[in-house]
């Protein structure tokens, strides 16, 4: 019984000096949390550039005058997007443009035009980050300084490659090239989105 009482007094005596030395020299997470760059003296900071309101972007565009539009996956929740109103302003909330819960891919493609248009494109689908087709595509169109958003789900299709206007920003297309079909989606400021033509090569 000697012997027991006799380890758990040494044992006792070594964590009370180990805490001793932890509470003298202060915690490592601590430390690390207040040399962060998200601490409140880093935001106060008037040389410091406002961030969006998450990690980073997957795709981030920006326009002639200086403003920018970033999207990103959501896990479980979608596609965001975030943008600046005036150059180098403030990020606005983050605003869910389209939601599901699939896996996303690795990309997005993201192109603005002019009138403060911008087309989007994203992808979702089990495998789809490691080349696996997706089984969700989305083409997606922002106007009215990205207040409104028009969207076009196309499920179990190999994603839309690229978006052009015809003309102007008043008419986007969507398009997608094999070598046996040309696949296109037509979107209109008037009208939104029309149906996926398919037109054999």
């Amino acid at each position: 019984m000697r012997r027991v009482h006799g380890v758990r007094l040494l044992a006792l005596t070594g964590v009370t000096a180990l805490l001793g030395a932890v509470v003298a020299c202060g915690s490592t997470e601590a430390g690390a949390g207040d040399a962060s760059p998200g601490s409140d003296t880093a935001q106060a900071s008037p040389t410091s550039r406002p961030s969006p309101s998450h990690a980073r972007f997957v795709e981030e565009i920006e326009w002639a005058d200086g403003r920018r539009v970033g999207m990103y996956y959501a896990a479980k929740r979608g596609l965001m997007e975030q943008h600046q109103d005036t150059a180098g302003g403030a990020w606005s909330k983050p605003h869910l443009v389209y939601a599901t819960e699939s896996d996303p891919c690795q990309s997005i493609t993201l192109k603005a035009f002019d009138g403060g248009t911008v087309a989007a494109i994203a992808n979702w689908g089990p495998y789809c980050s490691d080349g696996e087709p997706p089984m969700e595509s989305i083409a997606a169109v922002g106007t009215d300084n990205l207040s409104k958003w028009d969207t076009k789900l196309t499920k179990e299709f190999d994603g839309w490659e690229k978006v052009e206007a015809s003309g102007d920003s008043e008419q986007l297309t969507f398009g997608r090239n094999s070598t046996e079909w040309l696949t296109r989606l037509r979107w209109s400021r008037t009208d939104g989105f029309g149906d996926v033509e398919e037109t054999r090569r």
